[in-house]
């Protein structure tokens, strides 16, 4: 068995954005050369989520608003956590939209369902943020 490790950098423009990664995550498996086996896709800080889901923008809209009322940024007082950074909207939203995802690996392809993309999510941007490609397999 085989694996092979990527890291990929993000960094956004504005404090909350969903990125198709699709394509650097099948590049990074070509480059691992595995065929058959499975791809681990995380995101490698708390505050930005890795999912997946349709690569439509109706339905991104829809998550920013849903998200918004389940955790709203403002007012910042609301939160206990907020003191120090002004996030703690951010590490509720993480948390419901996941922190990874596994896809399976058939024919050195990612094996999606219809319509099937992988998403960063970013909840807290405008820094330098990693997502870690994990690949397993022959």
């Amino acid at each position: 068995m085989k694996s092979y490790r990527k890291e990929l950098t993000f960094h956004t423009k504005t404090r909350r954005a969903y990125i198709n990664i699709t394509p650097q995550v099948e590049t990074a498996l070509a480059e691992s050369g595995i065929r058959e086996g499975l791809c681990l896709v995380n995101a490698m800080n708390i505050t930005a989520s890795v999912f997946i889901n349709d690569n439509e923008s109706g339905l991104h809209r829809d998550f920013e608003r849903w998200l918004e009322k389940l955790a709203p940024e403002k007012p910042y007082g609301q939160y206990d956590y907020n003191g120090y950074e002004d996030n703690a909207d951010a590490h509720l939203k993480r948390t419901v939209m996941g922190r990874e995802c596994v896809v399976a690996v058939t024919n050195g392809k990612l094996d999606f369902g219809t319509w099937e993309q992988i998403f960063y999510g970013e909840f807290d941007g405008m820094r330098n943020k990693r997502v870690l490609v994990k690949i397993i397999g022959e």
